[in-house]
């Protein structure tokens, strides 16, 4: 992460130019300890000279105070992996101040905005305060909303329009989701088919079977997510409920999600074993919270974005992340979450005195 250091940029430039502290300091009207102080970082130049030694070396302002408003893309990747291990082992008070400073620090920066938003949204349930949850959501709202409004990157501006739509929902707004998201109707075309086309016909069939695979993985995980909502809202159902369980979990099954995408099947159990008591099917939801178990502590760690035999091309796209094949909560609190989903949910009441939940409880301690 770059700072401020007109130091640096006094030293390498005058050297650069070939002269003397004493000659810098008779252009500028200054002593040369003067100089030589604003070079080992005693002093700093009077904020009048600043457009003098600007013009002097050729440069602007800016980079006479090695100031750079925008972090790389590694700098964000490294610093959103320092705060979320932050979140994990520090106060939580503390980890929020830290991120308003980095947020006051680099307002333009809007690539760090949103990691630092998608931050407090997963984590946000660590304040252990109602009030203070809601504060640090809407926080996160409104570094979406800024982002949204003024990034010129297209694809930024969209994915914060979908978190700015999280965050309502967090914030229990369903009618200002409405009114941001309209309709959702629309014909669904993938341009990526196009696209794959394009490099076949070039010759690049490389190109094409990746170009494909990342469609066809980002189809199959939004296909499962779908279905898990639409799951949640059928449970008065059980008809529809059982069929959308089984086509889910044979979409699952045929796409080896529990290997490749193991936290996106987590939820899905939890809300399988929720409607399975609604419908009075004690047992099955027994099964499903085995499930969610079985996978929750095993070896499914470090969790990490992967592909697999299918998905054979597309580690790279990982790479190419924000946050890389990194998932967006540090691994503790992630195996804390998963143990909270359930001892909190107040769907298992009816099963704390079950022997068999009482060892999965257990089993998921353990893996705390």
């Amino acid at each position: 992460m770059k700072e401020i250091n007109i130091a640096r940029a006094i030293v390498r430039n005058r050297k650069e130019k070939g002269i003397t502290q004493n000659e810098l300091a008779n252009y500028i009207g200054v002593s040369k300890a003067s100089v030589s102080k604003w070079e080992t970082e005693q002093s700093y130049p009077d904020i009048t000279f600043l457009p003098q030694l600007a013009t002097y070396f050729n440069i602007s302002i800016d980079e006479l105070m090695g100031y750079e408003p925008q972090m790389t893309k590694e700098d964000i990747r490294n610093l959103y992996l320092k705060i979320s291990k932050d979140f994990a082992e520090k106060p939580f008070d503390e980890v929020i101040t830290h991120c308003r400073e980095i947020i006051k620090k680099y307002f333009a920066c809007y690539p760090l905005l949103y990691q630092i938003g998608v931050l407090f949204i997963n984590n946000s349930s660590l304040a252990n305060d109602k009030d203070k949850n809601i504060e640090i959501i809407t926080e996160a709202k409104e570094l979406f909303v800024k982002i949204r409004k003024e990034s010129e990157d297209v694809a930024l501006a969209r994915q914060s329009i979908g978190m700015e739509a999280v965050s309502l929902i967090s914030l229990g707004k369903p009618n200002e989701v409405i009114e941001l998201l309209g309709e959702s109707n629309s014909l669904v075309m993938s341009t990526e088919i196009l696209l794959a086309s394009a490099y076949q016909m070039t010759g690049k069939n490389d190109e094409a079977k990746r170009t494909l695979q990342i469609e066809i993985y980002q189809y199959f995980l939004t296909l499962f997510q779908l279905l898990q909502s639409y799951l949640s809202i059928c449970m008065d159902d059980e008809k529809l409920f059982c069929e959308i369980c089984k086509r889910a979990l044979s979409i699952a099954d045929v796409f080896n999600l529990e290997e490749l995408h193991p936290t996106i099947l987590l939820p899905f159990y939890l809300i399988a074993a929720q409607g399975n008591l609604v419908n009075g099917n004690t047992d099955k939801a027994i099964e499903c919270l085995e499930s969610y178990t079985r996978i929750a502590t095993g070896d499914i760690y470090p969790l990490k974005l992967k592909g697999d035999n299918f998905f054979d091309l597309i580690d790279a796209w990982f790479e190419n992340f924000p946050i890389g094949t990194n998932l967006p909560r540090d691994e503790k609190i992630v195996k804390r979450s998963m143990l909270e989903a359930v001892i909190n949910n107040p769907a298992f009441l009816t099963l704390t005195e079950d022997i068999g939940f009482k060892n999965l409880i257990r089993k998921l301690k353990n893996n705390c």
